[in-house]
């Protein structure tokens, strides 16, 4: 139905851990489903009613290559480090042993992909599976999965480098909500406005009162569109007096935009048509998340 690949999950008392894979691009709307579905059966079970999961889940995409099969253990020891259990496999509400098991009743678990990381061979993936898991997350990933605020990637700097180049997209992305944190930057704007309009970064500071200066104007619109950036910050970057000066120049821009602007959409889609949604990445490159 989803097409959605389980490679790990625990569900501990007050939240749950899920890794998976999804090739479609649709981590949003699975993710409403299962919470969902899940709500309105434990409310006609317990005769309970309202919500049941409090906000919204936090997701972060992977770099498979450096922290996948790190993920996997914080996940599979959770219930250790929680003390909900005194040995690792004890606790019933992990995939724990589903890597550790040949029924057929974990076929449906996504964990072949995981267990080739350490051998070809199956007998030889699943005990070297066991000794890793054995170990205790380095205190690096546990750092990251223990902090408040979470990061969006989660990989090498030339993975988020390159995800960042080549996978950001200016429209609001619902399958990845903190996308905005892989826009370019405004000096990487100014940059490919400054190459489009054969213009130095000078020219993007001035302003003449009855002209308008298009490139300026561009470059503060893709600031405020693709970064989401408030409107002091981008006054400060761009030397402008009033925050509503940026707020008149947006609303603008955006306008004549939507007339049909030929010369400004030609310039907005020379940033962006290079930098291709980061939904397409799970799609054509199928990145854990």
């Amino acid at each position: 139905m989803f097409n959605v690949g389980i490679a790990a999950y625990c569900l501990m008392p007050n939240h749950y851990h899920l890794l998976i894979q999804t090739p479609d691009a649709n981590l949003s709307r699975f993710m409403r489903h299962l919470d969902g579905v899940y709500t309105q059966r434990f409310n006609r079970s317990h005769k309970h009613d309202g919500q049941l999961f409090r906000g919204r889940y936090k997701s972060i995409l992977i770099d498979e290559d450096r922290y996948l099969l790190e993920l996997v253990r914080y996940i599979h020891r959770n219930p250790l480090k929680g003390a909900l259990e005194d040995a690792l496999g004890r606790y019933p509400w992990t995939s724990h042993k589903g890597y550790i098991s040949n029924a057929k009743k974990w076929d449906w678990l996504h964990k072949k992909f995981i267990l080739a990381m350490f051998s070809k061979n199956r007998s030889e993936s699943m005990k070297r599976y066991r000794k890793f898991v054995s170990q205790e997350s380095p205190e690096e990933i546990s750092m990251v999965f223990e902090s408040v605020r979470l990061p969006p990637i989660l990989g090498s700097d030339r993975f988020i480098k390159w995800v960042k180049k080549h996978f950001f997209n200016d429209k609001q992305n619902s399958e990845i909500p903190e996308s905005k944190s892989l826009a370019p930057s405004i000096e990487e704007i100014k940059t490919a406005i400054c190459k489009f309009y054969s213009i130095n970064e000078e020219d993007l500071l001035i302003s003449k009162r009855g002209s308008a200066n298009v490139p300026r104007n561009i470059a503060i619109y893709l600031a405020r569109r693709l970064r989401g950036d408030n409107l002091d910050a981008i006054a400060k970057a761009f030397n402008i007096r009033a925050y509503s000066s940026v707020s008149s120049v947006v609303n603008r821009t955006r306008i004549l935009l939507s007339k049909g602007w030929k010369i400004n959409k030609m310039s907005f889609w020379f940033l962006i048509v290079p930098i291709t949604s980061l939904v397409n990445l799970l799609k054509n490159y199928h990145k854990l998340t």
